[in-house]
């Protein structure tokens, strides 16, 4: 396989750092590897492949000569560069919340929805790292029975809010076991030895932002606009790894067990459960791991239709990172993504 010239937008945050280890660990076919960050600052450098490579300043002219990039850099970074990259031939692979809703932009789960990206117009979109977690769990069941409802709560590690959310749970921890006060600078109330139901701001109709995007982004990627969905996203005091408990209504009866046999065969999944020796999903075994996990698969004694299930995975890797590198090697795979010089000549 021919090489790729890459780009990194965003090379300094905890979720940039996980794309350059799963670009290493996964022999992604890199010729030349561009770090780039929305302000320029000598003094940073990174390693990729044991070689010293210097973060340069994200421009326009820097995706001249990039085959593939890929943005975390947020919202506001994507908008205003992804049109340069694009002008330029380049392929973008988008994990901000920029373009996910874009009618014109494939949300992409390569377990799930490969097939979407073949009408990519130079924007590729991965989704919020929820919705790609349960996107991967209810895909292969929606399949065989379709899915009517589904209620979400989420348990969602700091993580997910950066580096420094990272350090204030550590730093708070430390300050109520020495029993001295805490003062919350990342979140609104402590986030040590507590959980908030409050992830990004809250929009009129209650919800918050992000439990609108585990909602509409779902219904996209499964193509499914009719399913019921609702969701209550929570903060907890875990530093990686989001879980999830799921309350599924299909269309029609279905078993436990028929549900194990389906996920056992699914892209991504790894099932967990057998209840009699406590063994079920856990954030702090799922980190570092490129799987989706389930367990407690049980019949919802609410619901003649219905099942509960528990869902967890690393939000950096399969949440993040890793689903944008599985992106660009199936839309490679599959024809849709090419190098310049290939569509050139």
């Amino acid at each position: 396989m021919e090489g790729y010239s890459v780009a990194l937008v965003g090379a300094s945050g905890i979720i940039e750092q996980e794309f350059i280890k799963i670009l290493e660990q996964c022999s992604f076919p890199i010729a030349a590897l561009q770090l780039l960050a929305p302000e320029h600052s000598s003094e940073a450098k990174l390693f990729f492949a044991h070689k010293r490579v210097p973060v340069k300043e994200a421009t326009p002219e820097a995706f001249r000569d990039v085959d593939i990039a890929f943005f975390s850099a947020g919202d506001s970074v994507s908008r205003r560069l992804s049109p340069a990259a694009t002008e330029a031939g380049t392929v973008v692979i988008d994990t901000s919340s920029a373009f996910r809703l874009d009618p014109a932009v494939p949300l992409i789960v390569p377990e799930v929805n490969p097939e979407d990206m073949e009408w990519h117009k130079g924007v590729i979109a991965s989704p919020h790292c929820s919705t790609i977690q349960i996107a991967v769990a209810l895909c292969p069941l929606h399949r065989v029975n379709p899915i009517r409802r589904i209620v979400a709560s989420t348990y969602q590690s700091v993580s997910g809010s950066g580096a420094a959310a990272l350090q204030e749970l550590t730093n708070q921890s430390r300050s109520v076991l020495e029993g001295r006060r805490t003062c919350p600078h990342v979140y609104s109330h402590q986030i040590a030895f507590n959980v908030l139901p409050e992830t990004d701001v809250f929009l009129d109709n209650g919800y918050t932002k992000e439990e609108q995007k585990l909602v509409e982004e779902t219904r996209k990627i499964l193509h499914a606009d009719d399913i019921a969905i609702s969701a209550t996203c929570v903060r907890v005091p875990v530093y990686f790894g989001h879980s999830q408990a799921v309350n599924v209504e299909f269309s029609s009866p279905v078993t436990s067990e028929e549900a194990k046999r389906i996920l056992a065969q699914a892209p991504g999944v790894r099932v967990l459960d057998d209840p009699t020796v406590s063994f079920y999903p856990q954030p702090w075994a799922a980190s570092g791991s490129e799987h989706v996990f389930v367990g407690r698969i049980r019949k919802d004694i609410s619901h003649p239709n219905g099942l509960v299930m528990w869902i967890v995975a690393d939000n950096l890797r399969k949440g993040a990172a890793l689903n944008a590198v599985q992106i660009a090697e199936e839309g490679i795979a599959r024809g849709f993504i090419s190098l310049k010089r290939t569509v050139a000549g």
